[in-house]
């Protein structure tokens, strides 16, 4: 029985020294390839909320599959023109008053070591503001830069997007891991799109009523960060910071923008997300907060977007298979001895 015990924990010891390894190539390949694998991952989870729209088509409506993919990719077109253009429209304006808002930040430190300095604390004040007042633009600049790189992939996209629809079979059931795996992201889109609006158009409100300058675009920033889970509220949330030092004399009206949103952003996530989201991704915090970092880490900002449902995709997969099991049970913080005990 011991010796039992002891083969199946070098086994787990293999397999885990095996995953590692091929983690640590598959992490090589995706930076490499990532020109291509972006907009193609980017494709199956755009082919993955379609499908059903084109299933349809096909099997109720009896449309010729050409014909079927040619309606589909006129609304997958129109979706990605429509956000195309809220992304042009909004980052237009980041880039308008990056400039702007680098004075701003660099107005807000100069407070702040001023304050310091009254402590007896002494930083080189100059050489941090000049620094800040030239980095903010450059930061700001390269975010719009970035995603109008990813609007310009769109093409990319939409290849990938219909060789995924010819080569999909709309007549088969699916079952099993697909079934799971479409289901679960369709689930988390909608969710998170839910989640978002809401959030967006509260902190909006909220910001507009309290006279800042661009509270809608802040608010388009909290739509668009919320979809990357715990990080986007949190910087979302600091974001208007320099704008209100800079509009407002009185305290408690700069307070109360950090302070609202904050709280819009606590409550919506600790009572009304758990409610929505019924069903959950299984996945523990920490795996969240760390596949954020890999994925942020391996694609920039779009992998930030696209860590969770990618973390989300994987735990179903590993858990189908016996051997996997157990790292299936890790991502969702449960540790496979425990789990194996409790039951």
């Amino acid at each position: 029985m011991e010796h039992r015990r002891l083969r199946k924990e070098q086994v787990w010891i293999a397999v885990c020294s095996l995953m590692i390894l091929a983690t640590v190539a598959l992490a090589f390949a995706l930076v490499y390839t990532r020109d291509v694998m972006i907009p193609f991952v980017l494709a199956i989870f755009i082919t993955t909320v379609v499908a059903p729209f084109f299933d349809y088509q096909v099997t109720r409506l009896r449309f010729p599959r050409w014909v079927a993919v040619v309606t589909t990719l006129l609304v997958v077109a129109a979706l990605i023109s429509l956000l195309s253009l809220a992304f042009v429209a909004a980052f237009q304006a980041m880039i308008a008053v990056a400039s702007d808002y680098g004075q701003q930040v660099g107005d807000l430190s100069e407070r702040l070591f001023d304050s310091l300095q009254s402590r007896n604390i002494q930083i080189d004040q100059a050489k941090v503001v000049a620094l800040i007042e030239e980095r903010v633009p450059q930061y700001v600049t390269q975010s719009a830069t970035l995603l109008m790189g990813l609007i310009s992939h769109t093409l990319l996209v939409i290849i990938f997007v219909v060789f995924l629809l010819f080569g999909r079979d709309s007549h088969k059931r699916r079952t099993g891991i697909m079934a799971d795996i479409e289901r679960t992201f369709r689930e988390y889109l909608v969710e998170m799109t839910i989640i978002s609006t809401l959030t967006a158009t509260l902190v909006g409100c909220v910001l507009w009523m309290l006279g800042l300058p661009m509270a809608w675009l802040f608010a388009f920033l909290v739509f668009i960060l919320t979809y990357i889970p715990n990080i986007g509220g949190i910087v979302s949330t600091l974001l208007p910071i320099p704008i209100a030092f800079a509009a407002f004399n009185n305290p408690w009206l700069i307070v109360a923008v950090v302070a609202i949103p904050a709280a819009i952003h606590v409550v919506i996530g600790s009572f009304v997300a758990p409610r929505l989201m019924s069903h959950g991704l299984e996945l523990h915090p920490v795996t969240i907060l760390l596949s954020l970092a890999f994925w942020g880490l391996l694609w920039g900002i779009v992998g930030m977007f696209l860590a969770v449902p990618i973390m989300a995709m994987l735990r179903i997969v590993l858990a189908e298979f016996e051997t996997t099991r157990p790292l299936a049970e890790l991502l969702s913080g449960r540790l496979p001895g425990r789990a194996a005990a409790s039951r």
